[in-house]
């Protein structure tokens, strides 16, 4: 495929969408090839399991960052640039992971890793204000169905290859693959003219604007953060699970359940479509009532293999139908500053991922399986209390305004 020239809402090959769907998965798995891995780890490095949860939380912290800083450039600079210089750092720091002995090597890695993962979320903005007006939704739950692949097919690799080749493979193979992907963006990437002329500190501070002036980027941002770390807070400590009673299992069946969340992320692109119809929030209250119903059989039925993953595949629906839904909702609330919108979301997003995985680790430390039930289930309740009090300020903002 040679680069084209396309111009906002004029459409988007569907050879590109695909191609760029397939670029989202391989660059996001770089998030997450280290969860199923956790126990290889810790053992290989002499790591207590509080310091080697560490890890997934300097990658989402790392995350973003990245997005604060680096998102907002696909409204400034060329895009295919910027995805270019962050595949290149990428696979430095994936290389770094693959020959780390101290745990602060391991750490800075995997942030740096985290930072540079940012990619997929240039392909979000760029679907959503240049393909039809009709298409968006469709167009935006490709990629991001190739993205949640990407996130679930990285589990069952990296479980798979740990077990057989060891964990620091893993790291090696994703280099590689990065590097692959690097010449894919150089040869397909179409020339798209930016659409923010100013300095680049403004249009950082231009995103405290944003925010301001469409308060319900915040709402949709933040009661999806919370339902993103309590997503994440079972991956973070599935591992640690499994490998206890009655399983005692390792890395290539942790990865292995990866599949089964493969079930949801494939229903992604089609929950765009219903979106119209019945509304952002309605989506949204579906998802939150499929994670929470996730949890309560996490906490009742994790002594059986059918419980777990009845339970991972819930949970993954749930996910997918509150990102999309608040997501799109978020870029379509300014079109023309779509990255700068992107990065309210995605910036709130994976602090909620960070802190949800920070909590369900600490509280399985102190606490067991017990403890991450509780802290998934705390995150849901602080998404569904910041929806509540969000919506009652955004509509006394608006009656004061009326007056």
């Amino acid at each position: 495929m040679s680069r084209t020239t396309i111009k906002p809402h004029q459409g988007i090959p569907t050879s590109l969408m695909w191609m760029l769907a397939v670029m989202a998965g391989v660059s996001v798995a770089n998030l997450y090839y280290c969860q199923p891995l956790l126990n290889m780890i810790r053992e290989d490095l002499h790591l207590t399991e509080f310091e080697v949860n560490l890890m997934p939380v300097f990658t989402q912290v790392g995350y973003a960052l990245g997005l604060l800083f680096i998102i907002p450039m696909g409204d400034k600079y060329n895009r295919r640039k910027t995805m270019m210089t962050c595949a290149m750092v990428l696979t430095c720091s994936l290389l770094s992971i693959s020959i780390a002995s101290h745990v602060w090597v391991l750490l800075t890695a995997s942030f740096v890793t985290g930072f540079f993962s940012v990619i997929p979320q240039m392909f979000m903005p760029f679907a959503s204000l240049y393909s039809r007006p009709n298409e968006k939704e469709r167009r935006v739950g490709m990629i991001l169905s190739g993205l949640l692949i990407g996130i679930l097919g990285s589990r069952v690799a990296s479980g798979y290859i740990g077990h057989v080749m060891g964990w620091r493979s893993m790291y090696i193979i994703a280099a590689i693959m990065l590097m692959a992907m690097t010449c894919m963006v150089y040869a397909c990437f179409p020339d798209v003219a930016p659409t923010y002329k100013g300095k680049f500190r403004r249009l950082l501070f231009s995103i405290r604007t944003l925010a301001i002036e469409h308060p319900r980027s915040l709402l949709y941002s933040i009661r999806s953060g919370f339902a993103f770390g309590s997503f994440l807070g079972l991956w973070g400590c599935l591992a640690f699970r499994m490998k206890e009673a009655p399983f005692f299992v390792g890395s290539d069946v942790v990865g292995l359940l990866g599949i089964c969340g493969m079930a949801g992320a494939m229903t992604a692109s089609n929950v765009g479509k219903y979106i119209p119809r019945y509304g952002v929030n309605r989506i949204h209250s579906l998802g939150i009532t499929l994670q929470l119903l996730a949890w309560i059989m996490l906490g009742v039925l994790h002594q059986s293999y059918t419980g777990i993953i009845l339970s991972i595949i819930i949970i993954d629906i749930g996910m997918q139908c509150i990102q999309l839904s608040n997501q799109s909702a978020t870029m379509k609330l300014c079109p023309e500053a779509s990255s700068r919108m992107n990065t309210i979301y995605m910036v709130t997003y994976f602090i909620g991922g960070s802190l949800g995985t920070f909590l369900a680790g600490t509280f399985w430390s102190l606490y067991g399986w017990t403890g991450t039930v509780s802290a998934g289930i705390l995150m849901l309740v602080c998404s569904i209390i910041s929806t509540i009090v969000i919506e009652r300020l955004i509509k006394n903002k608006c009656d004061v305004e009326h007056k």
